[in-house]
This record gives structure tokens, C-alpha cells and sequence, in this order.
């Protein structure tokens, strides 16, 4: 499989939680090659469905570590964020949502670090339709987003921290 070889900007803590995620899947990788050796040796014919769901459990935890490794040796830390008053990448924004009335604190990131689990605000990709329409702005700034169906949300940004 080639891979672009283009940057993929994280921030801190989303390069830690992707290095943690990797060690884990390094730790299910050996384990499941151990169950696959354990059905191999028992298995007295090869149509044994367990051998073939291990087969594919392992070849599946084997491309997920090629993807996070590619992603970590691909990836730079955001350090320098420009103008500290306008949405980039690792910005924690406060939007109010107009449509609704409701507030949200989210964090736009990359799309490989929105797709790991885990951190304390929720984590919105650069590349969703909200992250989209985010980029570049700055405090009091409203804009729409078309949600595909018909719809139309309208936010503000309150705070935008670092």
C-alpha cells in the first residue's frame, strides 16, 4: 500500500493518545497471533471457521498499526498557531449555536487524531462541515453550515483558546 507522504499536523496530546492506541494494538497483535497459533496446531482441517476469523482478526490489527505508524512518522506537532485570536488546527472553541440556543466546547484536529478515542472536550475534524466553515475565523464571527439535508445550523464563536 503507498501512502502519501504529505504532513499530518497533531497536537500534543493527540500524538500521545495516538502512540498509546498503537502500544495497544501492538499488545492485541500478540495476543492474537498467539490464539492463531494456538487454532492452527488444534485444528486438524483448514475450513475451521475459528482459524479463519483469527486469520482475519490479525490481518486486520496488522493494518491498523501500518496506519498509525504511518500517521506518528507523518505527523508534526502544532506548535505555532499564527494569530492566537483565529481558529486553526488544536483551537478549543466555544461555539454558541443559534439554531438551537445550545453552547459546545470543541476542539478542531486533523482527521487521524478526530478518529482516536479519548481526551476531554470533544474533537471535531478540520475537514468536517463545521470544521470547514470554523477555519480562519475569529471571536463574535458567525457563519452557516449546510448539513447536507436540507438543514442549515447557524454558530458564533465565543472564546477561542489554546
Amino acid at each position: 500500500m503507498v501512502h502519501a507522504t504529505r504532513q499530518v499536523k497533531l497536537t500534543r496530546e493527540g500524538y500521545a493518545r495516538l502512540e498509546r492506541t498503537l502500544e495497544q494494538e501492538q499488545r492485541r497483535l500478540a495476543e492474537a497471533t498467539r490464539i492463531l497459533q494456538e487454532q492452527m496446531e488444534t485444528s486438524a482441517d483448514n475450513e475451521d471457521t475459528g482459524l479463519e476469523d483469527a486469520k482475519r482478526e490479525k490481518m486486520g490489527i496488522e493494518a491498523r498499526i501500518e496506519e498509525l505508524e504511518d500517521t506518528l512518522a507523518r505527523a508534526s506537532i502544532i506548535e505555532d498557531h499564527g494569530q492566537e485570536d483565529q481558529i486553526t488546527l488544536g483551537a478549543v472553541v466555544a461555539l454558541a449555536n443559534e439554531t438551537t440556543g445550545k453552547d459546545m466546547r470543541v476542539q478542531v484536529v486533523s482527521v487521524p487524531e478526530a478518529a482516536v478515542l479519548g481526551g476531554t472536550v470533544p474533537r471535531i475534524s478540520e475537514d468536517s462541515p463545521v470544521g470547514r466553515a470554523m477555519m480562519g475565523r475569529k471571536v463574535g464571527d458567525s457563519f452557516v453550515v449546510n448539513l447536507g439535508n436540507g438543514k442549515q445550523v447557524k454558530y458564533r464563536v465565543k472564546t477561542v483558546e489554546y
